[in-house]
């Protein structure tokens, strides 16, 4: 595959999707990094392959700046890619697996770390360390890969607060604050860590730890992939209800279901807002599907294949 780059200029409604080449046999996290860009029907309009990054590029998001913000968590890379379709100079916010942002009303960036522990607690199998499938990037200095926890710098890199807020670790043990949404009171960080069972929050102005939105029974068996916020303040969340079976609920902001949608298959693990407000992107972890859902008649409205399964990591929209 040619990886020259050709994305266009950002056109208001265009929409980008963060999906890696994986092309290592050793390691199924890993290859050349590439955005899509995509107009809003889903039509593919240009392509740019990122410098700096070795693993998936995801978390996609828009910044006040103008700029799309991308993350590879474990090469601790932030990308800042500029309206015109070019890659800007990095910025090294810091030497931890970021993997999404928020941006706070007083102008700064709160980025939640991607990677908890040690990775001691992962799976085994007949008393050996199963594999991970990829390699994953533990701290300079120290025996860990993170902390899961919430940071918040300036736009330019300047780190203000490091927040000691807590995660579950998911079904591998090692997964932090995986992905995050910001409430509309610039103060209310709602997380969770991706395949566990909680949708936490965490005050970052009273910096203090608050009750969870959504604690899932081990009864259950269930486990929460990502919770987003809706412009009316209610959010969306991805849920696996079995091995097979994904749902995405509507919940309020007090977390109480509202509505749950069947969605086709497992892997759905990304969604964000469009700017249709009864529409929603959703993306597929599993096969690459990335699509258009219709909030109404609760039914894929369109799609794209982005064309390697597993790489699908980040999505977003350009809000002009």
């Amino acid at each position: 595959m040619t990886q020259e780059s050709t994305m266009k200029p950002f056109a208001v409604g265009d929409i980008f999707a963060g999906t890696t080449l994986l092309n290592n046999p050793e390691d199924d996290h890993a290859g050349p990094g590439r955005i899509i860009q995509y107009d809003s029907e889903l039509n593919e309009k240009g392509v740019l392959w990122t410098e700096g990054t070795t693993h998936l590029v995801g978390g996609l998001k828009f910044g006040p700046d103008g700029n799309l913000w991308a993350f590879d968590s474990n090469a601790h890379c932030v990308l800042r890619i500029s309206p015109d379709g070019n890659q800007l100079p990095q910025i090294k916010f810091a030497d931890r697996s970021f993997s999404h942002c928020n941006f706070a009303p007083d102008g700064t960036v709160l980025m939640g770390e991607h990677l908890v522990g040690d990775g001691s607690g992962f799976p085994k199998f007949m008393g050996e360390l199963a594999d991970m499938g990829t390699t994953l990037t533990k701290l300079k200095g120290e025996d860990v890969f993170g902390y899961g926890h919430i940071f918040r710098f300036t736009l330019d890199g300047e780190l203000i607060k490091e927040y000691e807020n807590e995660t579950h670790g998911g079904m591998t043990s090692f997964l932090g604050c995986t992905t995050a949404s910001l409430a509309a009171d610039g103060k209310t960080l709602v997380y969770s860590s991706e395949t566990g069972p909680r949708v936490m929050q965490y005050d970052v102005e009273a910096d203090k730890q608050l009750p969870d939105l959504v604690t899932l029974t081990p009864e259950s068996r269930q486990m929460v992939l990502v919770a987003k916020h809706r412009p009316d303040g209610t959010l969306l969340m991805f849920k696996a209800v079995s091995r097979t079976d994904f749902v995405l609920v509507h919940i309020t902001a007090e977390g109480e279901e509202l509505r749950t949608y069947e969605v086709p298959g497992p892997g759905w693990a990304i969604l964000e807002p469009s700017l249709d407000d009864g529409v929603i992107l959703i993306g597929n972890f599993f096969t690459g599907t990335l699509a258009k859902f219709d909030l109404e008649s609760g039914q894929i409205t369109a799609q794209a294949e982005v064309g390697v399964e597993r790489s699908l990591a980040g999505i977003a929209q350009y809000p002009g």
